[in-house]
Order: structure tokens, then C-alpha cells, then sequence
């Protein structure tokens, strides 16, 4: 039998270590409520680190949210984040989640250790700004796992054992990430095609006006006028997708997808109307298309990289309409050498369709024909079903890996959070060390 005093203390300690207990589940509950108030409101980036990015992954560390096995914490931090995105509509704000949604979600993929426990998560998922979003429904009790000091990994951040809220939450964050990309990509789309149905050919502008405005530059700004137009809302995207730092392979799929959008839209359209199909509109499109090729070198690899080559189809289509010496031309050459990614029933339908407005000449020789539709029969008894418009590809074109491994290492510093705490002292915990 234990000795009185003996009993008298381990009763203490248990008392201690419930009040302790109490604390870890009551105390930060009014410092929710202060992190949910701020969550909605712009703070800005330090650097280009996303303030309240930094302000939501400190303070869930200090609260051991993440060791958490029952937490309504982060529902609640879904929820402001969700309705703060669906308040507002305009670029720049979905610019500004999807870089703290980023940031946030490769801090955790960097800070959680490797567990059995694991979400999956679809590849190459279609996306829709419709799509709605859900938050699970976990429990508000709050109960903080207690055990054990967190080490530091490779990457400056400390490593922590997440439980399964914590590993629902960044699957969650997956899920906005692809909601706010896809409602950036809607909105660029929808900027852009009323002025792609404007750029396939120009009503206003025959050959004989296309050769004056070619001797005069104002003419020939003014006949691309709406080609510059698209140029003007590529550049606008950048700059407000720099502006808030969101991470370059994001910016580089957006625009490497957006430039595919145009060029199936072009080359649709081409298939479509027999009046584009002629030579002095792929002048037209392809002075256009120069516009493009111009602001993509301009706006730097990292950015727009290989964004240029998603326009093959309708390059190749335009060069075709321009080329010289079309009768001395093989298919083989034509193939090779002009019209790689275009199919042979492509190729036939512009052949078939194709105008000289400008020399009256004949399109193609008797032998190019004859081998053009043999290789039309040919591929017609290989390929059973085939269209020859393009389709839109519409998926998500990242994973987080691909975030993750190409995002520069986020350093974690007070002076970070310093201009915040100053003008809200509550959240001056996150500042103290080792308490």
C-alpha cells in the first residue's frame, strides 16, 4: 500500500496534468475565433511568402492541431477560407488564394511525416469553378495529442506525426486549389472568346487592304487590333499572378493551357469556314500569331515556357495556307516538313477547302492529290473512329508533387509575422519560444 503523501501527490499530478489537458482544449478557442476573423481579410505577403499562409501553419503548430485525433479546427479554417474566395470573384483575389492555398498545402506536405495513413488522390481531374465544395465533418472537441517534441527536417520545417484531420485537411486544400485554378481558368476563357472568334478572320479587311496596311503601320496595329486585345489579357493574368507570387509551374500550366484553348478554338474554326481557308487570311492569322509568339518570349520560359508549342495545330494549318510553291510541293514534304501534327483527314479538308485570293494559282499538283487521298483511304481503314476537330482539354494539369518539388523552400522566420502581431498583440504567442 502506497504511503499517504505518496497518494496525495500522484493524485496532484493527475490534477496537473488534466488542468493541462483543459488548457490544450480550451484556451485557443478565443484564438480561433481571432485567426477565422482573419483569415478573410488581405494581409499581404512578407517577401513572397503569403502572410496568412504563414499566420494559419504557426498557429495550428503551436495548437499540435495536426497531432490532433478529433478537431473542428480545420473545417472552420476551410470554411472562411471557402467563403472568402466565393465573396469574391475577381482575379486578383483568386490570384491571392491560390498562392496562400499553395504555400499552405506544400508546408504540409513538408512538415507531415510519412505514415500508413494516406489519401488518395486522382490524377488529371477534370476541373469546374461549379464544383462544390465540402468540409467533413469532424468533431469540435479539440483534443490535442500531447506526446513528444517535434524534430526539424530537411527542409527547416519541424516534422510532425499528422493524424487523419490533418491529413483530410491537405487533401482538402488539394481539392481548392484545383476549385481556384479552374475559376482563373474559366475566367481567362471567358475573356478570350469573343476575341478568338473575332482573330480567325477579319470581315473588314480584304487582300487589297491587308497589302495597303502592311506599308503602314498604324494600319496594320489597327487590323490586329483584336489580336492585340488577347495579348493585353495574357499580360494583365501575368501580372496579377506575379503580383501574388503564385508559384511559377501554376502560372506556366495556366498559360501552356490557355494557349491549347486557342488553339483548338483557331483551328475549329479554320476546319469550319471555308472563307478562313484562303491566302490572305492565313497572312491575317499569322501575323496574329506572331503577336503571340512575341509577348510569350517576352513574358520569360518560367512563366509561359512551352506554351508556344501548344499553338502547332493552327501554326501549321496558317503556314500551310502561306506557303509558296504549293504545285512543286509533295505530301511527303508538306508532311515533314510544314504540317507534322496535322492528321491526313486534316490536311485534306484544308487542301479541299483552301483558296489563292491572291496569285489564282492552282493549290497543289495532280501527284500531291493522288497521295493525299491514298493516305486518306489508308488512314479511314486504320483508325475506325476519328474526328477531325480538336477537343478541349479540360483536366487538371499539376499534381501537389509537381507543386511541391518545384516550390523554393519557404523559411520560417518571426520577423515574418512580426508587422502582424504588432497590430494584433493577440497573436503574440506565435512570437514566443520554447513556452
Amino acid at each position: 500500500m502506497l504511503p499517504t503523501r505518496v497518494i496525495k501527490k500522484t493524485l496532484n499530478t493527475e490534477k496537473s496534468c488534466k488542468e493541462c489537458l483543459i488548457r490544450n482544449i480550451r484556451q485557443p478557442q478565443d484564438d480561433q475565433q481571432w485567426l477565422l476573423t482573419c483569415i478573410p481579410q488581405y494581409l499581404g505577403f512578407s517577401g513572397s511568402k503569403p502572410v496568412a499562409t504563414l499566420l494559419i501553419y504557426q498557429c495550428l503548430l503551436h495548437w499540435r492541431s495536426f497531432e490532433a485525433m478529433k478537431t473542428g479546427v480545420f473545417d472552420r479554417i476551410l470554411h472562411a477560407i471557402n467563403s472568402a474566395i466565393e465573396a469574391e470573384h475577381d482575379v486578383r483575389t483568386l490570384a491571392y488564394w491560390l498562392s496562400n492555398l499553395s504555400a499552405l498545402t506544400v508546408l504540409l506536405q513538408r512538415s507531415f511525416k510519412t505514415t500508413r495513413t494516406t489519401l488518395s488522390t486522382p490524377q488529371r481531374r477534370r476541373f469546374s469553378s461549379e464544383r462544390t465544395f465540402h468540409t467533413s465533418q469532424t468533431s469540435n472537441a479539440g483534443l490535442a495529442y500531447l506526446g513528444g517534441q517535434s524534430v526539424v527536417g530537411a527542409t527547416g520545417l519541424p516534422q510532425v506525426e499528422a493524424k487523419y484531420p490533418a491529413l483530410l485537411f491537405k487533401q482538402q486544400l488539394v481539392d481548392l486549389i484545383e476549385k481556384v485554378y479552374g475559376m482563373i481558368s474559366d475566367s481567362v476563357k471567358k475573356e478570350l472568346n469573343p476575341l478568338l472568334e473575332l482573330c480567325i478572320q477579319d470581315p473588314r479587311t480584304s487582300h487589297s487592304n491587308l497589302a495597303k496596311s502592311n506599308t503602314n503601320g498604324l494600319g496594320q496595329q489597327n487590323q490586329l487590333a483584336h489580336w492585340l486585345s488577347i495579348v493585353k489579357v495574357l499580360a494583365n493574368y501575368l501580372d496579377v499572378l506575379k503580383a501574388n507570387h503564385v508559384p511559377s509551374i501554376l502560372v506556366h500550366k495556366l498559360f501552356v493551357q490557355i494557349f491549347s484553348l486557342i488553339d483548338v478554338q483557331l483551328f475549329n474554326r479554320l476546319l469550319l469556314r471555308r472563307e478562313c481557308c484562303s491566302f490572305s487570311n492565313g497572312e491575317y492569322v499569322k501575323a496574329g500569331l506572331a503577336e503571340l509568339k512575341h509577348w510569350s518570349d517576352n513574358a520569360t520560359r518560367e512563366f509561359a515556357g512551352s506554351a508556344w508549342e501548344a499553338l502547332k495545330h493552327i501554326r501549321q494549318a496558317v503556314d500551310f495556307l502561306v506557303i509558296s510553291l504549293k504545285p512543286m510541293r509533295t505530301l511527303r514534304e508538306i508532311r515533314a516538313d510544314v504540317c507534322q501534327a496535322l492528321s491526313i483527314q486534316q490536311l485534306e479538308r484544308i487542301v479541299g477547302m483552301y483558296l489563292d485570293d491572291v496569285n489564282g494559282s492552282n493549290t497543289i499538283s495532280a501527284e500531291f492529290a493522288s497521295s493525299l487521298k491514298a493516305a486518306a483511304r489508308e488512314e479511314a481503314n486504320t483508325v475506325t473512329t476519328f474526328s477531325i476537330l480538336l477537343d478541349d482539354d479540360s483536366s487538371i494539369p499539376f499534381s501537389l508533387d509537381d507543386i511541391t518539388k518545384t516550390m523554393p523552400i519557404i523559411e520560417m522566420a518571426d520577423d515574418d509575422l512580426l508587422p502582424f502581431v504588432r497590430e494584433n498583440p493577440g497573436f503574440a504567442f506565435l512570437l514566443q519560444r520554447g513556452e
